[in-house]
């Protein structure tokens, strides 16, 4: 015990002087000049532990071989498949800057976190151009501050990268070519969106599946928002109470923070006297409802996504019964701002119609993932075009019914209409590295 609240103590002491002195790392890459106050990266520069930085989960980079004009962007490191970089950092919102671009030819990157969070989808640069990209990411671990527990985390999630001790972060595109890095403590004013889901939430680690929550982050302003998904596969509202992640949000939540919370998928399968939608769900949202008000924080309801179900008409068909219903109510009777992403959604796959919103799930033929014996037709799980259309709607519903926190949303976003989702071949997503075709828990 005594060692855990040593431990405690000196990870706070870390936290807090890292905010204090307003303490950035700053890293150079590629060849050249080192730039003074910054750390150099070369394609030697592999992560260990105890060094605490560097180029990560066996990924290999190569240099510039010409020095370009000034030292701040006379270097890159690339590849020609997707890399990583990692850096050691106790839990929190950081801000991090990212100098992208080439003086001698064109560049091409998307950026994304820890389990392949979109942060930034694409960014582009001319010959001689170079841009610096922001955003800003959570990461965290599973202590519970200020006591011994812990969230109960479930065997897979051991080697997620969402729940380490660093922040990585992943280059990928064509030609991910990255001048330098920099992170440091965001402005505590930030506001933290949590989300508490299911599978159709999580950061889903590995291709081809996807969850709304890992486009989400894209879609604020940084410097404004950082999202916080502790949603997992294979949740309940229940059980995502159980493995004590709503602790661990109400620890970390401030005043004027908010939780989304989307479940019904899984709960839906429980058995018992006198469970169900109006009963014991209900009453379990209440709970949650009433836990994050105690805190001060701001409670968002979401209906459940539809699932791929279409009649012989081309309508969606329910499969979620009465818990989209029991949502709704629930919103009403605690007036608690309420996305009807379950209408909404509805509208959206009905528009793709049943052939087109087979991009949107994850259905492919026999052996195009490892652990892909044969063919894979699942119409609850989506891939990366689908979760993003899914997060477009939250999004939207965000503009409709949360005007608070709408005013974080970035200018260039544009309005989303249900009945009008975007093309699958103007959706952009090179895939990482991680692949899978393993059904994650839940349906």
């Amino acid at each position: 015990m005594k060692q855990f609240f040593l431990i405690s103590f000196l990870f706070f002491a870390v936290t807090a002087a890292f905010s204090q002195n307003e303490k950035s790392r700053k890293f150079d890459f590629g060849a050249g000049k080192a730039l003074a106050g910054y750390t150099k990266i070369s394609s030697n520069s592999v992560y260990t532990s105890d060094k605490g930085y560097g180029i990560d989960l066996n990924t290999s980079v190569f240099a510039n071989e010409k020095i370009g004009k000034r030292a701040s962007t006379d270097g890159y490191l690339t590849s020609d498949r997707p890399y990583y970089f990692s850096l050691n950092l106790p839990e929190g919102n950081y801000r991090v800057k990212v100098t992208v671009g080439d003086d001698s030819g064109t560049s091409d990157v998307a950026i994304r976190a820890e389990d392949r969070r979109m942060m930034v989808n694409r960014v582009q640069t001319a010959k001689g151009e170079h841009k610096t990209i922001e955003f800003t990411v959570n990461i965290r671990d599973s202590l519970i501050a200020g006591t011994n527990a812990k969230v109960r985390l479930k065997p897979r999630e051991l080697s997620y990268l969402n729940w380490d001790n660093r922040l990585t972060l992943e280059f990928n595109s064509a030609e991910p070519k990255v001048n330098s890095i920099e992170i440091f403590p965001e402005k505590e004013n930030v506001v933290s969106v949590f989300l508490a889901g299911n599978s159709t939430v999580v950061d889903q680690p590995k291709e081809p599946f996807s969850a709304w929550g890992q486009m989400f982050p894209s879609f604020f302003k940084t410097g404004k928002v950082a999202i916080v998904n502790l949603a997992e596969s294979g949740e309940t509202l229940k059980s995502f109470i159980g493995a004590r992640r709503l602790t661990k949000i109400l620890q970390m939540m401030k005043p004027g923070d908010y939780v989304f919370v989307e479940f019904g998928h899984n709960d839906q399968k429980e058995k018992g006297e006198g469970v169900g939608a109006f009963t014991t769900y209900k009453k379990t949202l209440e709970y949650f409802i009433n836990e994050v008000k105690k805190k001060r924080g701001i409670p968002i309801l979401v209906t459940s996504v539809q699932r791929r179900n279409f009649d012989v008409n081309g309508k969606i068909v329910e499969t979620l019964g009465d818990y989209p219903e029991a949502v709704r109510q629930t919103a009403q009777e605690h007036k608690v701002a309420l996305i009807d992403l379950n209408a909404m959604s509805t509208v959206m796959f009905e528009s793709m119609g049943e052939k087109e919103s087979l991009l949107a799930f994850v259905h492919f033929p026999a052996n195009s993932y490892p652990g892909m014996p044969g063919p894979m037709a699942d119409n609850t799980h989506f891939r990366p075009y689908g979760a993003f259309e899914v997060s477009r709607l939250l999004v939207q519903g965000v503009r409709n019914e949360i005007l608070d926190l709408a005013r974080f949303i970035k200018k260039e976003v544009p309005v989303f209409k249900p009945d009008m989702p975007d093309a699958y071949l103007d959706f952009y997503w090179p895939e990482s590295p991680s692949r899978d075709g393993t059904k994650p828990a839940g349906n």
